[in-house]
């Protein structure tokens, strides 16, 4: 099976994993978690993105 994600789609998760790595940088959890999180959303972009949506910390409030 060739999965080719390219062009538009591609961008879109290119930017929603970027926006959730810099949540969880910005998020008040401790320095394992965060790296932890930073680990699924870089090695399984669409997956961790997903996973990190629903279970993951979030960026502390202003």
């Amino acid at each position: 099976m060739n999965l080719n994600v390219g062009g538009p789609l591609g961008l879109i998760i290119l930017i929603l994993d970027i926006w959730a790595i810099v949540s969880t940088v910005g998020s008040k959890a401790s320095t394992g978690t965060k790296v932890l999180w930073i680990l699924v959303i870089v090695l399984l972009p669409v997956l961790g993105v997903i996973l990190w949506f629903f279970l993951g910390p979030r960026a502390a409030k202003l």
